[in-house]
């Protein structure tokens, strides 16, 4: 039998990053955006999203009101809540953004552009690529990449479906064009290339389901202190190990779950620790993509 997965990666000696400022460690915190692309009865579709709500299960035969309304607290509410932690701390960011949920917000997409983050898609709407068709999925690329560049002024560099790509997504996007990168893969905590069937590499930027917010419903983290307190002690590893190999963390934040006040107040904690350290690159995803096609071209 073959297997075409990738367990060694760097093998235990990944190159030096070469950050700039001779960071330690590159910090890029990612804002999902997905609140008014999720599944909803409203939009044709036969149930109402419960992923990353309150609750994990309503047992209601139709549709849920209650679900979606804790959506739409993510695009009221918690959303400006964390743009203005971070502008009063002047940090950069990613979007994470679902194309058609900024078409519903333009608010919100002028906010992301005036403060100057850079976004990638996450698809037309929130919704896995599983069971689509490969031509489907290359409609939605295409779709959501439109739809991203009239919303922002400018198309998005990399791309991130919900959870998990299908085995056709790395090759769509190099049939596309246009994206430096991807973040389909948990699988490191540096950058990497991957080779495609036609010999071409592409980029991978690892994002991570550990340093997220999903942890507060999907797992033990139940208060502002557990997610300060996880997202710190992670952080001081990483740190610590970038003395000798420097590292780079990803931080998950999805604007139903951390926009909510007890919650926001952990990021706030963890954002303001971050601030007291030196030799931190607190950048934005496309500036890791730019640096590592610069510097760390495939081998």
């Amino acid at each position: 039998m073959t297997n075409q997965r990738d367990f060694v990666g760097y093998a235990g000696k990944p190159p030096d990053p070469r950050w700039p400022g001779d960071a330690r460690l590159a910090l890029n915190i990612v804002l999902n955006y997905e609140e008014g692309s999720e599944a909803s009865y409203p939009d044709g579709d036969a149930r109402s999203e419960l992923g990353l709500t309150e609750v994990s299960s309503s047992g209601l035969p139709g549709r849920d009101m209650a679900a979606e309304s804790m959506f739409e607290y993510g695009s009221r509410v918690g959303i400006w809540r964390i743009l203005r932690l971070l502008r009063e701390r002047r940090m950069p960011a990613t979007v994470f953004a679902c194309a058609l949920a900024l078409e519903r917000n333009p608010a919100v997409a002028q906010a992301i552009r005036e403060a100057g983050y850079d976004v990638c898609s996450h698809g037309w709407r929130w919704t896995p690529p599983q069971g689509r068709t490969r031509e489907q999925e290359a409609h939605d690329i295409a779709r959501a990449v439109a739809s991203l560049e009239k919303s922002l002024g400018e198309r998005p560099a990399g791309w991130y479906c919900r959870y998990a790509p299908t085995e056709h997504t790395r090759s769509l996007l190099a049939e596309h064009g246009g994206f430096l990168y991807d973040s389909d893969s948990y699988a490191d905590e540096l950058p990497y290339w991957v080779r495609m069937a036609d010999g071409e590499h592409r980029l991978v930027i690892p994002y991570t389901q550990a340093h997220n917010d999903g942890k507060f419903v999907r797992s033990g983290i139940a208060t502002a202190e557990d997610f300060f307190t996880f997202l710190r002690d992670s952080f001081d590893m990483l740190y610590e190990e970038g003395r000798e190999q420097p590292r780079m963390m990803s931080v998950g934040l999805h604007m139903r779950l951390v926009g909510h006040p007890g919650r926001a107040a952990g990021l706030a904690r963890f954002l303001d620790y971050v601030r007291q350290h030196e030799h931190v690159w607190i950048c934005r995803r496309i500036d890791i993509a730019r640096h590592w096609h610069r510097l760390h071209p495939p081998a």
